[in-house]
């Protein structure tokens, strides 16, 4: 097994990798002690759906903490575990002996108090409280741009920022090489294209191997993709689910053409296909155009027999009219409408 692709076995390990990915994820961290304990204070794990790392000790009171965590991932806590006292962090033992384990809820942050003999059945005898911190809970705006010109070129020094995952799609590899880390890299980009394509049915894993090389001056939440046929990205993209930003600004008006027709057949699919679609919900499309050439791509799509309140969920010209046509101005003005649509939506 590649070395980038073991699995994290200290907190922080996890934690970074956790946040780069965008995966939802809880720090449980050792925040009081009284008496004899697994653990000493500060002591964290980290806990996602289907896995941990590091530990708390073991035991009842880890198997507890696994269970709260995954109770607030899934946004069950409210109704399994009583948030309404706040526990007393200097109680005795002995009066804390007889106490049942509260949560209490201060937005993102929890915590829980774990008197270890008497409700654990652990021979420690102490207590422990546990701060629960949730993270990436709501997933990152994922964002699917098609083009590497100056806009977004611009518009990835923006979302470099912020909290969000970017697949990043040109069949052009030289519009790349100025994000490679050295010369061997252009090399391997340009002669073997073909094994740095990340195909959008890969895993995270299977894609952290594929972007091993050649190595990009870019964080991991951005990840460039060359394919020669970019339309094969709009459909898995979409049908993963939630709310997606697509930004077709490509140097071919045909190829923007096909990847907004792309996008509106998967719309159209998925709202005529049965329940199992039911959690994809209709993505932001923008395109990057000029007056001209936005009432030109709405026509033939009409004419091609495309209902008019489909097309018209089309974003043309794309981003706020906050003025300036600068490639920086035209990128400001494109993730500002981003962010206000993205926070809108999770309201």
């Amino acid at each position: 097994m590649s070395e980038s692709l073991a699995p994290p076995v200290i907190w922080y390990e996890g934690l970074a990798r956790y946040q780069q990915q965008g995966m939802a994820h809880v720090l449980a961290t050792v925040v009081a002690v009284n008496g004899s304990a697994p653990r000493a204070l500060q002591a964290k794990m980290i806990v996602t759906q289907d896995g941990i790392v590091d530990t708390l000790g073991g035991g009842g009171l880890e198997h507890d903490v696994i269970t709260t965590a995954r109770q607030l991932l899934n946004g069950e806590i409210a109704a399994t575990i009583s948030k309404e006292v706040k526990p007393k962090v200097s109680e005795a033992n002995e009066t804390s002996a007889s106490a049942p384990s509260k949560a209490v809820r201060r937005d993102a942050v929890y915590t829980k108090h774990y008197p270890l003999g008497a409700k654990l059945a652990q021979c420690c005898g102490g207590s422990v409280t546990v701060m629960f911190e949730c993270f990436n809970v709501t997933p990152p705006m994922s964002v699917l741009v098609f083009g590497a010109g100056h806009v977004a070129s611009a518009l990835m020094t923006i979302l470099v920022e912020l909290p969000c995952q970017v697949d990043w799609v040109d069949s052009r590899p030289e519009m790349f090489e100025r994000y490679l880390t050295d010369k061997s890299s252009a090399d391997q980009l340009s002669t073997n294209k073909s094994s740095q394509i990340c195909t959008p049915h890969q895993s995270a894993e299977q894609q952290s191997v594929t972007n091993q090389s050649p190595a990009y001056k870019l964080p991991a939440h951005i990840r460039p993709q060359i394919d020669d046929e970019p339309v094969d990205f709009v459909r898995p993209f979409i049908e993963q689910g939630g709310k997606r930003f697509i930004l077709v600004m490509t140097h071919d008006h045909s190829v923007d053409f096909e990847l907004v027709r792309a996008a509106l057949d998967t719309i159209s699919d998925s709202s005529s296909a049965d329940d199992k679609r039911s959690d994809i919900s209709a993505p932001y499309i923008g395109c990057i155009a000029s007056a001209t050439k936005a009432k030109r791509f709405r026509d033939r799509l009409i004419q091609r027999g495309y209902s008019e309140l489909l097309v018209n969920q089309l974003v043309m010209p794309i981003g706020l009219p906050v003025g300036g046509k600068e490639p920086m101005a035209v990128a400001v003005s494109i993730v500002a409408q981003l962010l206000q649509q993205y926070h809108q939506a999770e309201r």
